[in-house]
């Protein structure tokens, strides 16, 4: 004889429901109220940028969004430098999103790619000695900005 399904069954019915949705398309989480950290993960993990529907996501989930996706960091409010060196060791270019990138999120982002010196110059941050140096021998194009900061200022 069977007994009936408890609460909690048909909560594992629809957690296992939810994650099967979201490994297949990431974005659908914001189709799912309350969803479990297990949820959320799978999520961004097929898709970084699906951490925008995630209200107060962990630094875990945090971390696999900007992993698999360095430009997620746009979508997260006040991201731990940690996120940040995640963010940009993905793609440089996410110190775009960044409000005052520390020295090592800026080395790390400039080591990638040399040319966001630009986006470091454009928050009006004086990037130090080493920051440039990496950026100049990443891309010698950088140089430009740093001899003439305005260039990135719009000036």
């Amino acid at each position: 004889m069977k007994s009936k399904s408890t609460n909690s069954n048909c909560l594992s019915k629809q957690e296992k429901k939810n994650l099967e949705a979201v490994k297949e398309h990431g974005y659908v989480i914001k189709y799912i109220s309350n969803p479990s950290e297990a949820v959320q993960l799978e999520a961004v993990k097929q898709d970084g940028c699906a951490i925008q529907y995630i209200n107060n996501p962990s630094e875990a989930v945090q971390l696999a969004a900007v992993k698999e996706d360095g430009y997620a960091i746009e979508y997260i409010s006040n991201p731990s430098e940690a996120v940040q060196l995640e963010a940009v060791k993905e793609d440089g270019y996410a110190i775009y999103y960044i409000n005052n990138p520390s020295e090592a999120v800026q080395l790390e982002a400039v080591k990638k790619y040399g040319y966001v010196i630009k986006y470091i110059l454009n928050k009006r941050i004086w990037p130090s000695s080493p920051v440039m140096l990496a950026a100049v021998k990443q891309d010698q194009k950088a140089i430009k900005y740093i001899a003439n900061p305005g260039l990135a200022w719009g000036k």
